[in-house]
């Protein structure tokens, strides 16, 4: 009479030997290691005889190289809209820059990379620009190694003078003297004129004919409720020293 558990302690035995010899295979890790380096082999071949697509958009590139490094200088990617690439002065239609001197952007510049020395055109200049805006940057110099690229200096202008939009980065120096950018450095791109401009709207800087539409008023003229009473009077006394306080940079 035959076993009915024989056949099947037979195929446990088959699969218990083949296990072994899988195991025994694997730990040796040659099938493995010529695996791998046939599959390295076979990308090093593709990548440097295939034809490489230079699509900055590595994942729309085609072709059968799959390198996905972008070559540069050779290959720039694209900067996305709004950012904020190296500063420039905007020049005005006379190649002036617009710059009135007015300090606001050195004031709020958190990293105080600005520096402006302001001077007065000749009154003698014959430009209408030159007539109307009166004072101009003598001086105007952005450390580039300070600047944190925050755009204050955008924001706060109010001739719109100053822009960070040639999509350009810092480019590397060799000196520290490098990246201290000058007027001559600064100034540059196209020129921009805004209808709202003063010497569109006045012929000099002298004071204009007509009335101001809002007079200036002292804080509480006209405010009920600071009228004094029939014969109160207000007496200011004069010989003690008003405490100011001074804020040092």
């Amino acid at each position: 009479m035959s076993n009915p558990t024989h056949g099947h302690g037979h195929d446990a035995l088959g699969t218990k030997k083949e296990l072994i010899e899988r195991d025994l295979r694997e730990r040796t890790f040659v099938p493995e290691l010529l695996k791998g380096i046939a599959l390295t082999t076979k990308h090093f071949l593709r990548n440097l005889f295939g034809e490489r697509d230079p699509n900055p958009e590595v994942i729309d590139r085609k072709g059968l190289s799959t390198v996905s490094t972008v070559q540069y200088p050779e290959e720039q990617v694209a900067y996305p809209p709004g950012y904020r690439g190296l500063h420039r002065l905007v020049p005005r239609e006379d190649g002036k820059p617009r710059c009135v001197a007015c300090y606001m952007c050195a004031t709020i510049c958190p990293a105080q990379c600005i520096y402006i020395e302001a001077a007065e055109y000749d009154e003698s200049d014959t430009n209408a620009e030159s007539r109307v805006i009166e004072k101009y940057p003598k001086a105007f110099v952005i450390d580039e190694l300070r600047c944190i690229v925050c755009g204050l200096c955008v924001d706060a202008c109010p001739k719109d003078a100053i822009r960070m939009d040639t999509y350009m980065h810092t480019p590397s120096e060799y000196t520290r003297a490098g990246f201290v950018y000058d007027i001559p450095k600064l100034l540059k791109g196209p020129p921009v004129t805004h209808p709202t401009d003063p010497w569109f709207k006045r012929g000099s800087s002298e004071e204009p004919d007509h009335q101001p539409m809002e007079k200036h008023t002292r804080i509480g003229d006209g405010v009920p409720g600071y009228k004094l009473h029939a014969g109160a009077s207000i007496e200011i006394d004069h010989s003690k020293p008003v405490a100011v306080t001074k804020f040092l940079k």
